[in-house]
């Protein structure tokens, strides 16, 4: 197994990529610490992991929060030991405008979690992560690399997620931290279902993907498994695109 008794938290295991993330590292020998701020999915994750005979548990912790980051990686190394792998993944769309009406409130939310959380947890998990020359996966986006329209915050947060994971690798590299991000392009999830619910937008959505599809969070899954483990042991500091060819044109 890739990451046989590796302790790992996954935030926003609660479904899409995070879901699929957590139970990947479960399915190859992790210890799961499944984090989110929705309880029910947690504990469904959790279940779908124990399910499947992987070792796992869930912590309430909204990544935005300073004092739930240090919390969730007090709890990880309280109940299994130590930190092996962190995948820091809880995000949110956020609202559509562009900046001059985009929602100052709005701004703030999606910068907190999607760029701040990313931020807090590595804050938390990098000594942990020193002790065992761990690994770190952020998921940022396609859009951390092009622009959108209607979608500042999000498009900013993401671009900031790549910048902190490239310095955060140089700083941490000899230590034998490995920090690396991944951009996926429009996957199948929760976060785009009201997207894909009127067929003329996600024939859009589909058409902007070479490949005449949208991705799935498994698919994200297998990569973020691969960053994690010893396979990609001499891979830091970098992003790879999952996105059906999106960012080739």
């Amino acid at each position: 197994m890739l990451i046989q008794d590796k302790v790992c938290i996954v935030t926003g295991a609660g479904s899409g990529i995070g879901r699929a993330i957590a139970i990947a590292f479960g399915r190859e020998g992790g210890r799961v610490v499944v984090s989110d701020v929705d309880e029910k999915g947690g504990a469904g994750t959790v279940e779908l992991l124990k399910q499947a005979g992987a070792a796992a548990g869930f912590v309430a912790a909204d990544v935005s929060r300073a004092a739930d980051c240090e919390r969730l990686v007090k709890e990880a190394v309280s109940r299994f030991g130590r930190l092996d792998i962190a995948c820091n993944n809880a995000g949110i769309g956020g609202d559509l405008a562009p900046a001059a009406d985009y929602p100052l409130e709005g701004w703030d939310r999606v910068i907190g979690i999607n760029l701040t959380g990313v931020f807090l947890c590595m804050k938390y998990q990098l000594p942990e992560l020193v002790k065992t020359r761990g690994s770190i996966v952020n998921i940022a986006s396609i859009l951390g690399q092009v622009g959108f329209g209607n979608a500042p915050a999000y498009t900013a947060a993401k671009h900031g997620v790549l910048g902190l994971t490239k310095a955060t690798a140089l700083d941490y590299a000899a230590a034998g931290v490995r920090v690396n991000a991944i951009a996926p392009a429009f996957i199948h999830t929760p976060m785009i279902s009201g997207l894909e619910s009127d067929e003329a937008t996600r024939s859009q959505l589909v058409a902007l993907h070479p490949a005449g599809r949208l991705g799935t969070p498994e698919e994200v899954a297998e990569l973020a498994l691969w960053l994690a483990s010893p396979r990609a042991s001499f891979v830091t500091g970098s992003c790879y695109a999952v996105d059906g060819g999106y960012l080739a044109r």
